[in-house]
């Protein structure tokens, strides 16, 4: 596995070494000791999964305080393009945003440590997401920053009339009116 630094501290993209042959392919998705001597100690708790179709647009969510989730995400079919944005008050890149596509043709993964918002948009027919997660899941310290925010300038390859999205992330905080962390 290859892991790549971003221009955000902590974020990483993960290449994997693939085999293939007429059979079809082998990887490794996840190795413990090569995540820790590489990113960090991160003990993941839990995995999801969800399946969406072309325009669906899931975040920008995350979960305050002690609940914020480090996770590790990636493509099993189709495309994405996810985004990570920092949230970390004492960071140098605080209000900043990582962006990059992930398929099931690349087998990229990203990891997004605590403290960032994240979301993706669906580019193909339909894809399905899966992700590990590091702390449970809190509905009550949940929460999204619009997608569509003007100070953070993420520029979505797709027109706004083609995008899907849940109506509570429509009717999420835009970032100046966001809880940071630390």
């Amino acid at each position: 596995m290859k892991y790549i630094k971003t221009e955000i501290e902590g974020v990483y993209i993960l290449e994997p070494k693939v085999f293939e042959d007429a059979r079809g392919y082998f990887f490794e998705a996840f190795k413990s000791s090569d995540f820790k001597n590489n990113v960090g100690d991160i003990e993941f708790i839990q995995d999801n999964e969800s399946k969406s179709s072309r325009g669906v647009l899931r975040g920008l969510h995350y979960q305050r305080g002690a609940y914020s989730q480090a996770k590790l995400v990636r493509v099993i079919k189709g495309r994405v393009l996810d985004v990570a944005v920092d949230l970390r008050r004492s960071s140098a890149t605080f209000g900043k945003h990582v962006m990059v596509e992930l398929s099931d043709e690349n087998k990229r993964q990203f990891f997004i440590p605590r403290g960032f918002a994240h979301g993706f948009l669906v580019l193909s027919d339909e894809a399905v997401f899966t992700y590990k997660v590091d702390n449970v899941y809190a509905p009550d310290k949940e929460a999204s920053i619009r997608f569509d925010d003007e100070i953070l300038g993420i520029e979505w390859p797709m027109d706004s009339s083609e995008i899907l999205t849940s109506k509570k992330d429509l009717e999420a905080l835009p970032f100046d009116k966001a809880e940071y962390f630390d």
